[in-house]
């Protein structure tokens, strides 16, 4: 099968052995896969993180419940927004069947512990034309709900689990500093919850359209109007909540700079650089701060059914697909905030 590969943090396309379902797996075709900010991070900062997990985890055991890690020197495929086409069952498969179309938790579970899908060296993930899923975890997609659609479940998830992690509640306001894929999907969960006003930030003119289309009330651009400002404008009386959702270094402190005094701040962001703070900013206003990543099942679950139900239109978080021989380019296209926010990969085109 074609796939996008990665090894030593390089990425191209290969032809490579199709996957084969274990006990308990199903085999699936990629209908559709999102490409995810945080795998264009990996490949131009993975080496620092691992270089930093590393010097964290000492001497220490690894921890048994979490995913294997994969080795940089090996083939990884990534890709872990998907959204797939059943067709073949491995042994002992009972509640899927060929030519089911799921989604699922980018997680496969075999003899050997749990593997992250996407940062594998075993299981592939979705930049690919074939991938592998434990039965348990996938999840059937509602009739009638096309694929790049119900391929947003696992970025909108992001966003939910996000919101919920800071605990905001009607009444209070929020401010979203970044409108990538990431804070787009915090503005979409706010305004599901109808959390307002929802202020969002961000350079890029385009980003902000589609911040506004998500639900924002208000979108600036920083060189003009700051975010906090802004929000003092139209409100500056609820308490706040601020969505760190940039991911690069300075962003943290920038965000308790703004911070008013006794208010939270949820650092979204995948920032996968060493980065500096200033206690006293978060001291002296006794700020309350809280990181966030993923999901949880239930989460994950809801995100799906919001989309079919049509809770909340991701249509135009949509901006572009390709095929597999397409994904070296959108990584490069993806830089350009002005261009795309969410390029799907759809092996069969």
């Amino acid at each position: 099968m074609r796939a996008a590969v990665m090894r030593d943090w390089q990425l191209r396309v290969d032809d490579v052995p199709d996957p084969t379902p274990g006990p308990g797996q199903v085999l699936t075709k990629v209908l559709a896969c999102g490409i995810c900010g945080s795998d264009l991070h990996m490949l131009r900062h993975g080496a620092e993180v691992r270089r930093l997990m590393s010097e964290l985890q000492g001497d220490a055991p690894p921890d048994p419940m979490s995913p294997k890690s994969f080795e940089p020197d090996h083939d990884t495929v990534m890709g872990h927004e998907f959204c797939c086409e059943v067709v073949d069952l491995g042994p002992g498969v009972d509640n899927l069947k060929v030519g089911d179309v799921v989604v699922g938790m980018p997680v496969a579970f075999d003899a050997e512990g749990m593997h992250a899908l996407g940062y594998s060296n075993r299981y592939n993930g979705g930049y690919a034309e074939l991938m592998v899923l434990n039965e348990l975890l996938g999840m059937k997609v509602p009739d009638g709900l096309p694929a790049p659609m119900a391929a947003l479940t696992e970025p909108l998830a992001v966003g939910v689990h996000a919101v919920a992690k800071s605990r905001i509640e009607k009444g209070e306001a929020a401010i979203v500093l970044g409108a990538g894929p990431v804070g787009l999907a915090c503005i979409a969960e706010l305004r599901m919850k109808g959390i307002g006003p929802i202020v969002v930030a961000d350079y890029s003119a385009k980003r902000r359209e589609l911040a506004a289309r998500l639900g924002a009330d208000e979108v600036v651009d920083p060189r003009d109007t700051t975010a906090i400002d802004a929000w003092r404008r139209i409100d500056g009386q609820k308490p706040l909540v601020i969505f760190e959702a940039v991911g690069v270094p300075g962003m943290i402190s920038q965000t308790m700079a703004i911070a008013p005094r006794h208010s939270r701040v949820l650092v979204v962001g995948a920032c996968m650089q060493q980065d500096v703070i200033h206690p006293m900013l978060g001291i002296g206003k006794e700020l309350n701060i809280q990181f966030a990543l993923g999901y949880e099942p239930h989460e994950f679950a809801a995100s799906l059914t919001a989309i079919a139900d049509g809770a909340i239109d991701l249509q135009p978080w949509l901006t572009g697909t390709v095929s597999v021989d397409g994904v070296p380019q959108a990584f490069d296209d993806l830089a350009n905030p002005e261009a795309h926010a969410k390029i799907l990969v759809v092996p069969g085109s």
